[in-house]
């Protein structure tokens, strides 16, 4: 086996055309097909579609009767699977079917691909019994094209020729070049489909994420003495943290929370279950709203120990149908809105303490208010307020209020006016942040 390669060829030019007959020849005309060559790359999302290209073209730009593709990926020393091959009708995905690809073990092929170096062979003959023998038989030049990736030789193309001496020294650099620009090209194509991949597979699942999250709201709303009750619920990813819920308590009271975990997606919908485990088997007998998130601030620090912790801002309440009285507490969310049949607007904020989950000195106190005939009282997260629209600003209080001022009979309407102007204000900007809104509107 014989090279033609040595230290005058080593140092010659390199021009585009690398031989073949009928190869175009001048500056405009290697311009014109090297323009060529890269539309139709670029037109390509298929890596085995731009492995095909590469190898139609190799015969143009390469010249020779055919080629075999070689790979050592994952694979040690003298191991090596052979990708395609020219004898091949039908060619073979590696990507897809690795496992079609024959592995063979030592011999010619395997010096040339663990030599981690281009390099042509003018008078060339595989020994009988190599393990590449039926794919190289007749071959009698050869020129490998080493294709590297993290600075190895991982991969190798080798055109062959049934003549001797057919290929030219001068080109080596340049035909090196252009096959590890398309295994580049191709690497890319193969690691974009992978991501692509990944991503489908990860939204499959948080789309189930979102649909076990959604099922631990309230499949319906209660049907509460003297209160006309509707939600809204919207998240910014697939799940979301925010969180509403009704109890009808033992006593003939009824219990109901509205609180927002901070953060959005996956691990925010995680806390917000971990809130609903805790109120409906830890604390399903409590009455009063000091004590029910007591028992969720200490639930949330428990299971939290060790870990980043994540707060939650919650309002919780216990509604008596029979006085239509409100005994609530709030640990620091947003305070929840009484308008009057006038219109007049008064924020519940006079039983506030720190979220949920930050330490267990918190103190939580109570308010208690008596719901008058045609009063609406708002719950809301600030995924409401705090959204923005295109131009950056925020939708904020006095929007919020515009809604819960006009003269609606039904606690839907309040809800409906609310994320209408809402989804007019953000258009179509993505949310940033989960956004729930509760209406209760007296009878």
């Amino acid at each position: 086996m014989k090279s033609v390669t040595d230290s005058k060829a080593r140092h010659r030019g390199v021009t585009l055309r690398m031989g073949g007959e009928g190869a175009a020849e001048g500056p405009q005309s290697d311009v014109a097909v090297v323009v060529d060559l890269v539309r139709e790359m670029s037109r390509q999302n298929d890596p085995q579609e731009l492995v095909s290209i590469f190898r139609r073209r190799a015969t143009e730009f390469f010249g020779g009767d055919g080629s075999i593709s070689l790979s050592r990926r994952g694979m040690e020393r003298p191991h090596y699977r052979i990708t395609r091959s020219s004898l091949w009708s039908k060619p073979i995905n590696p990507w897809k079917d690795p496992h079609l690809l024959p592995v063979l073990e030592g011999g010619v092929v395997a010096e040339l691909l663990y030599a981690d170096e281009p390099r042509i062979i003018g008078d060339f003959k595989i020994p009988e019994g190599d393990p590449a023998h039926e794919h190289l038989m007749g071959a009698r030049s050869l020129m490998c094209l080493p294709l590297y990736d993290q600075g190895t030789a991982l991969n190798m193309v080798v055109r062959y020729s049934r003549e001797p001496d057919f290929f030219s020294d001068e080109n080596l650099s340049g035909a090196t070049l252009l096959a590890n620009l398309f295994g580049r090209a191709t690497h890319g194509l193969v690691l974009h489909e992978q991501v692509q991949r990944t991503y489908e597979e990860l939204d499959r699942e948080m789309r189930r994420v979102g649909q076990i999250q959604r099922s631990l709201l309230p499949p319906k709303l209660p049907d509460i003495e003297s209160l006309n009750i509707a939600a809204s619920y919207e998240t910014a990813a697939r799940a979301g943290g925010d969180y509403y819920d009704f109890f009808e308590l033992s006593d003939g009271r009824w219990g109901m929370i509205i609180a927002d975990v901070s953060g959005h997606g996956p691990a925010a919908a995680v806390v917000m279950a971990i809130v609903r485990t805790i109120l409906h088997h830890q604390c399903p007998d409590c009455l009063e709203p000091s004590e029910v998130l007591r028992v969720l601030n200490r639930g949330l620090i428990d299971q939290s120990e060790g870990q980043e912790v994540t707060f939650v801002t919650a309002f919780y309440a216990r509604y008596d149908p029979k006085d239509r009285s409100l005994r609530y507490s709030s640990a620091g969310h947003n305070p929840p809105l009484l308008v009057s049949r006038s219109l007049e607007v008064r924020e519940l904020d006079d039983a506030q303490s720190l979220p949920l989950g930050i330490t267990l000195m918190n103190e939580f106190i109570e308010g208690t208010v008596t719901l008058k005939s045609g009063e609406t009282l708002i719950l809301y997260t600030d995924g409401i307020t705090e959204a923005f629209n295109p131009a950056g600003e925020m939708y904020g209080r006095e929007r919020l209020l515009s809604c819960v001022r006009e003269n609606t009979r039904f606690a839907q309407e309040v809800v409906d006016c609310v994320t209408y102007k809402l989804k007019g204000f953000t258009g179509d900007e993505t949310l940033q942040d989960d956004q729930t809104i509760l209406a209760l509107r007296v009878k």
